[in-house]
């Protein structure tokens, strides 16, 4: 990079438009879509589509709504050619559905374009050429009064032409390409000639398709220019606006939004942005930004997952893991305040209410995401997305002093793995940490109990294995816990951690019900001897048996 890059560079000069409306706009309804995927999109890949994945992908299209779409360019393809003869011959174009052709402003390739179409009973013709200084001057040797009657003498021609087959319904669509980069007198220009020679009018429509060929500018810019042409241009009321971003600054999708607001009627792009360099306007992120602000984009991703396996299918080109709301991981959260804040917007969320989970622009479901992989668990996390996990895989609630305890646990044997924690993962380690610490792994392990009942207070017989050896127990309390303290204080006082062992909380909870229900208990407990305290936790279909369990776990963690 060069020290001085003003001496290479010059930032697009701004526009002179003091009265701009556009910024106090809002969208307020979705565009007329145009997927350019099977030809825009084509000729960005490694490999062209054959005529089976055109033809997929194309029936894909139809499915998800879009009502136009850029079917190949036939004159430069044979390819091109036979789709969109088969697409014709074959009646896979449905009634609602309008393909468009692209082509040269070359007579040749505008005869052997309209011979492609034979037969259709709509079709949208696209004419570009470039309009820019340095496509011109340097590009083509062009003169701008020889630009002009270029564009004059082929639309004329087109016209001609298609006056010969009054059984299809012609539409004109003229981009000005490298508009972004011209002079909007120039651009203003070539378009009213595209219009004015085509007699644009009732019955006679025409689009006018504004590029961002090479992204050049802030798309403030982009918008001004926009809305320039769209209050100069010729029988407005018979023009559709349209305008095709791409995305070499990263900006196509802010382009499109705010030339909506400026006046553009009209969006094309492709599916997840795929396109030449760095890609064309990404059709499924400004759909569902619209859906995300309460605006019906009239296409359907409620299925996003099998939208893009059929892209990635057709074309080759991967789906980023970050990519907006399809990737893998952009429902995901590992950072643990984020995780935690989730937890509570969920919990927080009514089933009928606006949408306000934080972090997540959209509910998942409504694009056939599901909830399992929002929260993932890493050396990132905290307590909050382990305590989302546990509960909604697993019912279990765990008290927040539990949590901070449990997250330690959790981000040492992160640490330790390197790697992400899977829903199963972790809860093998909760049940190693807390549920076998009463009948596997702790010193001191459960083997039977009874309880009586007196008036005043309850007994236990406590039946134990210590160090594999069984031994009974007796203690008494005013209820089971306080019995069984009592019984492993005086029955096991040489264990450390056991001298003067109390129970600080407890929680219980059932999960499940009838026959399937089962009893949790939670336990917080202290010893004088250690520092802090330790929680316990169990299940058992007894909430008695739970309480036990629970208190041996956290008894047998304050040993160890």
């Amino acid at each position: 990079m060069i020290a001085h890059p003003h001496t290479k560079y010059r930032a697009l000069p701004a526009i002179d438009l003091p009265d701009r409306r556009w910024p106090s706009r809002t969208i307020e309804k979705a565009p007329v879509w145009l997927s350019t995927d099977l030809r825009d999109g084509n000729q960005a890949l490694f490999e062209p589509m054959n005529s089976e994945r055109k033809l997929t992908l194309f029936h894909e299209l139809v499915r998800l709504g879009f009502k136009e779409i850029e079917v190949g360019f036939p004159a430069g393809s044979q390819t091109d050619f036979d789709v969109v003869r088969t697409l014709i011959t074959g009646r896979h174009i449905p009634a609602d559905v309008t393909p468009m052709v692209m082509t040269q402003l070359r007579e040749e390739q505008i005869v052997r374009t309209i011979e492609s179409l034979q037969g259709a009973p709509r079709a949208i013709v696209h004419f570009y050429n470039a309009v820019a200084p340095l496509w011109r001057e340097v590009v083509f040797g062009l003169s701008v009064p020889q630009v002009m009657q270029l564009i004059e003498r082929n639309v004329r021609l087109l016209k001609d032409l298609t006056a010969q087959h009054p059984e299809t319904e012609w539409i004109l669509q003229y981009s000005p390409e490298t508009f972004c980069m011209a002079e909007l007198d120039v651009s203003l220009q070539a378009c009213s000639i595209a219009i004015e020679t085509w007699d644009a009018g009732p019955g006679r429509p025409v689009i006018i398709n504004l590029p961002t060929t090479v992204e050049v500018s802030t798309p403030n810019v982009f918008a001004d220019q926009i809305e320039w042409m769209h209050r100069r241009l010729p029988r407005r009321e018979h023009v559709v606006l349209s305008v095709h971003p791409h995305n070499d600054r990263g900006t196509g999708v802010a382009c499109a939004e705010q030339a909506l607001l400026a006046g553009a009627q009209r969006v094309e792009g492709c599916l997840f942005g795929n396109g030449e360099r760095s890609g064309n306007l990404d059709v499924v992120t400004l759909a569902l930004n619209l859906y995300a602000n309460g605006i019906d984009p009239q296409l359907d991703f409620s299925d996003i997952a099998a939208v893009a396996r059929v892209a990635e299918n057709c074309t080759a080109l991967p789906i980023h893991p970050r990519h907006p709301y399809v990737g893998d991981l952009v429902f995901t959260a590992f950072s643990g305040s984020h995780q935690d804040a989730i937890r509570k917007g969920f919990a927080a969320q009514k089933p009928d209410g606006l949408w306000r989970v934080p972090y997540l622009p959209i509910d998942p479901q409504d694009i056939g995401r599901t909830y399992d992989s929002i929260v993932r668990v890493n050396s990132q996390s905290g307590k909050g997305g382990i305590a989302f996990l546990l509960e909604r895989d697993h019912g279990i609630v765990m008290p927040r002093r539990m949590q901070v305890e449990f997250s330690a646990i959790v981000q040492k044997h992160a640490d330790a793995s390197e790697t992400e924690i899977s829903s199963a993962a972790l809860w093998n380690l909760f049940e190693r940490t807390y549920l076998a610490s009463s009948t596997q792994n702790g010193r001191v392990r459960y083997l039977s109990h009874q309880l009586s009942n007196p008036d005043a207070t309850q007994e236990i017989l406590l039946e134990l294995a210590v160090d594999g050896i069984a031994i009974h127990l007796n203690g008494t309390g005013n209820g089971p816990i306080a019995a069984t303290v009592n019984a492993l204080r005086s029955g096991l006082a040489g264990l450390a951690g056991l001298e003067g062992l109390r129970i600080d909380s407890y929680e219980e909870r059932s999960i499940g019900s009838g026959a399937q229900a089962q009893a949790w208990a939670i336990v917080e407990a202290a010893s004088p001897g250690v520092a802090g305290t330790r929680f316990g936790a169990a299940r058992h279909v007894n909430i008695v048996t739970a309480s036990i369990l629970a208190v041996l776990s956290a008894a047998n963690r304050l040993h160890s």
